[in-house]
């Protein structure tokens, strides 16, 4: 993974952070409204997989995901990107709205590229 600032890991950390805690709301108001649940449960669940994948490539926290479960994260977090992106694009410039965006934004990113190295690292093993 690129060489990344602590500032950055620290506000990649705190924006899974949040994200997760809003969409565990979000999921208890659902679920008291009779809601379906499927797709925030699958969104949360890579949102915790993305924090996981980040604190083990920066601090060698072990994470218990499969490769599955990796690459279906990967995949949730990248087609989340296009509509994030968009609502960025639209945010007034200097706005909070628009800073947590961008850290979000980052983060994701971050994310993805940790589950794409972990995976290249677990094919190189299984190839030796």
């Amino acid at each position: 993974m690129e060489n990344v600032s602590d500032s950055v890991k620290s506000e990649s950390i705190q924006s899974f952070q949040s994200t997760i805690r809003k969409s565990e709301n979000a999921l208890d108001q659902m679920a008291e409204k009779g809601a379906n649940t499927a797709l925030i449960r699958k969104r949360l669940k890579a949102f915790r997989i993305g924090l996981s994948m980040l604190k083990n490539t920066w601090y060698q926290e072990p994470h218990p995901y499969t490769q599955e479960e990796l690459a279906e994260a990967r995949h949730v977090l990248k087609g989340l990107l296009p509509s994030i992106k968009r609502i960025y694009a639209e945010s007034k410039e200097g706005s909070p709205q628009k800073t947590l965006l961008e850290r979000r934004i980052k983060a994701f990113q971050l994310a993805v590229q940790a589950i794409d190295d972990f995976a290249k690292q677990h094919e190189e093993q299984a190839g030796r």
